[in-house]
């Protein structure tokens, strides 16, 4: 199906319906592995607690708001919203595979246009996805919106290595990925439109300055991987 003709909307949800069945695969392909690691050293330094209510924002298949359930506890709650109806199937089986249907509900829904009151969550996590929404500004304030105050918001996400060596093997090598897309999954297409966005999406820094813009205190960041990905972190102060 044609990427082209659609609003940035639809494409985006048609363009992730057609990847669900291979993106965890290909995820560990692109990262070389590494955005497990990462995820991890992300857990850690925020340092969920147990009874928390959290909401995980282009949850995808889930990864993230299955590591954020388990650091809820019995006691807390996790939202999980995507665009993608298959990538929530998929999300699905393997939040009942952990046995945590408990404490996860799924949704599918707007990034930009968050189903929710405002001051309802401790947290709100978007992980790899604010590259790929049609306003990650908007995304951003929506996300401070449904937050609490003392509340945060986390962004998990690839970045621009500012080494310029390190930067130059960056480039070249997500220039390859849409050929490993087509050579693995037959989805040039599809993985062209990903590495673009990847490639077109803003630095640390930048980030910083969207995440104070949408009423975010506090911000940090830090880089892994020689700046191949960063998370960055803001707390909302009413």
């Amino acid at each position: 199906m044609s990427l082209t003709n659609k609003t940035p909307e639809t494409k985006v949800e048609s363009l992730f319906d057609q990847i669900a069945d291979n993106y965890d695969g290909m995820n560990s392909l692109i990262s070389l592995g590494n955005h497990k690691h990462w995820r991890k050293l992300v857990m850690k330094q925020l340092n969920v607690q147990p009874g928390s209510f959290a909401i995980d924002v282009c949850c995808g298949t889930g990864d993230w708001t299955i590591a954020l359930a388990r650091a809820v506890g019995p006691s807390g709650q996790v939202i999980g919203l995507d665009f993608s109806e298959e990538m929530l199937k998929i999300a699905e089986k393997k939040v009942a595979a952990a046995g945590l249907r408990d404490r996860v509900t799924l949704v599918k829904g707007d990034a930009m246009h968050l189903p929710y009151d405002d001051n309802q969550f401790d947290l709100a996590t978007i992980g790899f996805g604010l590259r790929n929404v049609p306003d990650a500004d908007q995304v951003l304030h929506e996300m401070t919106r449904v937050i609490h105050d003392q509340g945060r918001v986390a962004c998990l996400e690839t970045s621009k290595p500012t080494n310029p060596i390190i930067k130059l093997g960056w480039r070249a090598y997500f220039n390859l990925v849409p050929i490993m897309a087509k050579l693995t999954v037959n989805k040039y297409q599809e993985y062209s439109y990903l590495q673009r966005t990847t490639a077109e999406f803003v630095s640390a820094a930048k980030l910083v300055e969207m995440f104070q813009n949408a009423g975010l205190t506090d911000v940090s960041y830090r880089q892994f991987t020689f700046g191949a990905a960063a998370f960055h972190l803001g707390t909302k102060h009413a």
